[in-house]
């Protein structure tokens, strides 16, 4: 493969990690400063909002830590792939 697509590769794949970190950053952002502690007696509407905002920062975590861990193993199983081809077949073959 040549060297122009393997940068572009790696670039592509440390992006999805990038992305899915901005994600989860994002979810704790709504988990813990627009949901907040929950008030002691709140009213339905605050009862309401509240578990729309913790919903919504436990999805984008989730989301957020399984996008960057699969970008990550992508990266590395890339990585070990790309070190094997090059001792296997030499520097300026790969």
């Amino acid at each position: 493969m040549k060297e122009k697509t393997k940068h572009h590769l790696r670039l592509a794949i440390r992006s999805f990690i990038l992305a899915g970190i901005i994600l989860y950053v994002i979810g704790l952002y709504y988990s813990m400063i627009k949901a907040g502690i929950p008030y002691q007696d709140p009213p339905l509407e605050l009862q309401i909002q509240y578990a729309i905002y913790m919903g919504i920062g436990e999805i984008l975590q989730k989301n957020g830590f399984l996008i960057a861990i699969c970008g990550g193993i992508i990266h590395l199983l890339l990585g070990l792939i790309w070190r094997r081809k090059r001792q296997h077949y030499g520097e300026n073959q790969c």
